[in-house]
């Protein structure tokens, strides 16, 4: 007897979007959402870090005090949570579960711990991908170029940029910012592939 196809409930994806500071994972993340509103959807991070020029509360993150922030650790509030360069970062747990739920794809501009803790979680959820330049001289001239930060702060970035690419092997994909049209559509093109991809959570057949 023939089984037929039955209709599950979509759940969305997780895409964790990593790359070292000036690789272009912003630029790149504001662009796939421009282009696919209807199924892609971004979740604002928390941070205790303070607003740079420019930035707003609730669209760019969710600015909070380190207090505030620790007590929303404690309390579970987080999907994921980490300290980086010296500032706390975190994922609304409530808000992500709600975006699956519905069917969105979401992407997270995470760090790769971040994004080790929510493969973790949600192992059939999440596809991880990597973002970096073709070399760290390219990598260095990009943070230069962007005029934000001082001659030691991107020393910092540079060290820890060699660090962060200590975690590719963990990653599901590699996408080499050359070219920034180039990049969106290869980051596209992945979030596109896993409409097709067999999930394990899911009941395919009656």
């Amino acid at each position: 007897m023939s089984k037929k196809i039955s209709n599950p409930i979509k759940l969305g994806n997780i895409i964790i979007l990593s790359a070292p500071s000036g690789a272009g994972k912003s630029s790149i993340c504001e662009a796939v959402l421009a282009s696919d509103k209807k199924d892609t959807t971004y979740l604002i991070s928390y941070t205790t870090r303070h607003p740079r020029t420019g930035e707003k509360n609730g669209k760019n993150y969710f600015f909070l005090s380190e207090e505030s922030f620790k007590k929303m650790i404690k309390e579970g509030k987080f999907a994921e949570w980490a300290k980086v360069h010296g500032n706390y970062y975190g994922t609304s747990k409530e808000l992500l579960d709600k975006a699956l739920t519905a069917g969105k794809n979401v992407i997270l501009e995470i760090d790769v711990q971040g994004g080790i803790n929510i493969k973790k979680q949600y192992p059939y959820r999440t596809c991880m991908i990597f973002i970096m330049t073709t070399d760290f001289k390219t990598l260095e001239k990009r943070l230069i170029a962007r005029n934000k930060d001082c001659k030691e702060t991107i020393d910092t970035r540079m060290v820890n940029a060699k660090k962060e690419l200590e975690y590719l092997p963990k990653y599901d994909y590699l996408v080499i910012n050359r070219d920034l049209t180039d990049a969106v559509e290869s980051v596209r093109t992945i979030i596109k592939s896993l409409e097709y991809k067999i999930q394990k959570d899911t009941i395919y057949f009656a």
